[in-house]
């Protein structure tokens, strides 16, 4: 079933409307955005007193419902009755564009199997925003979302991304920055990165580098706000590790990384012969298990 929404005039009825929204400037938001939002008959969002200063701003007085990951089982066949009752909804997340690492996919799918009409309103993301800055690149890229919380399950999702050539994108908790830029390095290498916080906003900032210079331009400092990142891959002129090998084979081996893994990682990222980094691999086991038994 086709609906457009694109010309002026009365919405179609019983349309589920996904709506981009601001991820920090609230003058992002579309004037098609603010015509939509402010003819629904609701809009579905995750927090309600967010949305309300959006809302505010724009002078549209359209009722809110709560819809997050905590009650969107519950609340979706709600929605979808109303949908099919000839309601219209817009659906929005508390920045950027739903359903990318944010709730409204159980919403979607219910609301195309009941042969609700489902109507894209495009805009702000802080994939596309943070892309166009990065200095990498566009063709190709992958998003990861945000990562595991623990380092282990973490550098097991970067494991079975090593051999991917497109740029990755991905986004992190500030208070995990640091711990994912040293997997990154451990795992990738000295890849280009750009970290990028605070889009659109007051504070915004970019940092560019490889995870090594990263961490020494953010040392001594509390980084805050929603951070992106976008590293390059697999075939980066700079993906190889400018780091010392040694370490990073010590690195790679107390995250428990097999040890013939661990050696096929360095000597690509350093260009060196795979028997000679199997070598300083042994040599560096044998040390360990002195030191467990002296």
């Amino acid at each position: 079933m086709s609906v457009s929404s694109n010309t002026q005039g009365r919405l179609p009825p019983g349309t589920l409307f996904v709506v981009a929204t601001p991820i920090g400037n609230l003058e992002d938001l579309s004037f098609r955005a603010v015509r939509v939002l402010g003819e629904v008959k609701v809009i579905a969002c995750e927090d309600t007193r967010h949305t309300r200063l959006l809302l505010q701003r724009h002078a549209i007085a359209t009722s809110l419902v709560s819809y997050h990951e905590h009650n969107e089982q519950a609340r979706t066949p709600e929605l979808v009755r109303r949908l099919q009752a000839g309601e219209s909804v817009a659906l929005v997340s508390d920045a950027g564009t739903p359903l990318l690492s944010d709730p409204g996919y159980t919403l979607i799918r219910q609301a195309i199997a009941s042969g609700v009409p489902v109507v894209p309103v495009p805009g702000p993301s802080a994939i596309t925003a943070a892309l166009s800055v990065a200095g990498l690149p566009t063709d190709r890229f992958v998003f990861l979302g945000f990562l595991p919380r623990k380092s282990a399950e973490r550098r097991k999702v970067l494991k079975a991304l090593q051999a991917i050539p497109w740029t990755l994108v991905l986004f992190e908790a500030p208070t995990r920055v640091e711990a994912t830029l040293k997997d990154l390095q451990a795992i990738l290498g000295e890849r280009p990165i750009a970290l990028m916080r605070e889009l659109t906003k007051r504070f915004e900032e970019v940092l560019r580098g490889t995870p090594r210079e990263i961490l020494a331009q953010a040392q001594g400092r509390r980084l805050r706000g929603e951070v992106t990142m976008v590293v390059g891959g697999g075939n980066s002129p700079a993906a190889t590790s400018a780091g010392d090998p040694q370490e990073e084979l010590k690195t790679l081996l107390a995250a428990g990384t097999p040890p013939t893994e661990a050696v096929r990682q360095v000597a690509k990222a350093h260009g060196l012969p795979r028997r000679a980094v199997y070598d300083l691999a042994v040599r560096l086991r044998g040390e360990h298990a002195r030191q467990r038994h002296p």
